[in-house]
């Protein structure tokens, strides 16, 4: 029996009647701390509560605009782009920890807990597009690292057992002007503290087309492919080229691209299915099953064996239509994983 770990991407639907919009004023407003806290607890119980084993803290904030908008503030970082040690901190972290202590009362140990930070190179992009000032990477590549680092300095209840440098835009965004060195360096020096630690570091990317950057990369040992909804993405992974740097594989084993989910059963009953809850059920009770879950998972592991590490979701589910299907979907992905016998 292979030790594979259940973790998820970070995004997951609000409650039903509350807003994005209200999510970020009350991320700003302390008026609205408890309120909002508690919505993050009751999400994150909900993903420990389907099953997950390295849950990420639910992301509701806009990925850039977390981090970037306490770099940008000067009372917060030493220099610019450089953020001060105590205020790298992820709130979503501290909401959870009612969770987490529960957890911890009722397992004896802390649960293990995914931390997702947007790469250096994201949000160079965000803010710069395609110039080309290196100094600045490298100065968001030590913000990252300080986000990392007091995360997991500061993780109360929580084990933060992995890390996650989302990067996007490698291997997808035309803009990216940097060389293969300079990305690798700014890799390393936003995974300094985490692999000091010895946690796992993961690169989550939505094209693998340059995986072997993450292999070049000492500190990035799992390299995370959305292969549930790309099968082909599995096609240009070498297994040679990862039993020579030492690094793992995140599999998706659930599809997480919703429209093209719904498209499906527009298709097939001829109506707009977005309007009819009970049919869009049947994402999680005739699509994305527990056997055709555990079907990607055997294929998978078919080819690459233990180099398979983490498996979960392809992406968030930020943009699925409520809780309860998103949770299902989790539960599904329990399910798959453990018929699969792997």
């Amino acid at each position: 029996m292979n030790d594979l770990i259940f973790d998820d991407i970070g995004s997951y639907p609000l409650p039903q009647g509350v807003t994005k919009e209200w999510v970020q004023k009350a991320f700003s407003k302390h008026s609205e701390r408890e309120k909002l806290f508690q919505i993050i607890n009751a999400a994150f119980q909900q993903k420990v509560d389907a099953g997950v084993e390295a849950p990420t803290y639910p992301q509701y904030q806009d990925m850039n605009e977390q981090f970037l908008s306490v770099i940008r503030d000067p009372e917060n970082t030493e220099e610019p782009f450089k953020v001060k040690e105590k205020a790298a901190r992820i709130l979503e972290l501290e909401a959870v920890q009612p969770a987490a202590q529960m957890y911890m009362q009722s397992h004896g140990e802390k649960q293990n807990t995914r931390v997702c930070v947007t790469g250096p190179l994201e949000m160079y992009l965000k803010e710069f597009g395609g110039t080309e000032y290196t100094d600045i990477l490298y100065l968001l590549a030590e913000s990252v690292d300080r986000f990392l680092k007091n995360s997991i300095e500061n993780s109360g209840y929580l084990n933060i057992s992995v890390v996650s440098i989302d990067e996007p835009s490698i291997g997808i965004n035309p803009q990216v002007m940097f060389d293969d060195d300079e990305l690798i360096q700014a890799l390393k020096i936003a995974t300094r503290s985490a692999h000091r630690k010895g946690i796992d570091v993961q690169i989550h990317l939505h094209s693998p087309l340059h995986y072997k950057l993450a292999c070049d990369t000492s500190q990035i040992n799992v390299i995370g492919v959305e292969s549930a909804g790309h099968p082909s993405y599995l096609d240009l992974i070498d297994k040679r080229v990862l039993d020579e740097s030492d690094s793992f594989l995140r599999v998706g084993i659930a599809r997480t691209d919703i429209s093209n989910l719904v498209s499906v059963l527009n298709d097939k009953y001829g109506t707009n299915v977005w309007k009819d809850p009970s049919r869009i059920q049947e994402i999680v009770t005739g699509l994305e099953t527990p056997d055709v879950i555990a079907k990607r998972l055997e294929k998978a592991y078919s080819i690459f064996g233990e180099r398979i590490k983490y498996v979960g979701p392809d992406c968030g589910l930020g943009s699925w239509p409520s809780q309860q299907i998103a949770s299902q979907l989790l539960q599904n992905v329990a399910a798959g994983m453990q018929k699969s016998g792997i």
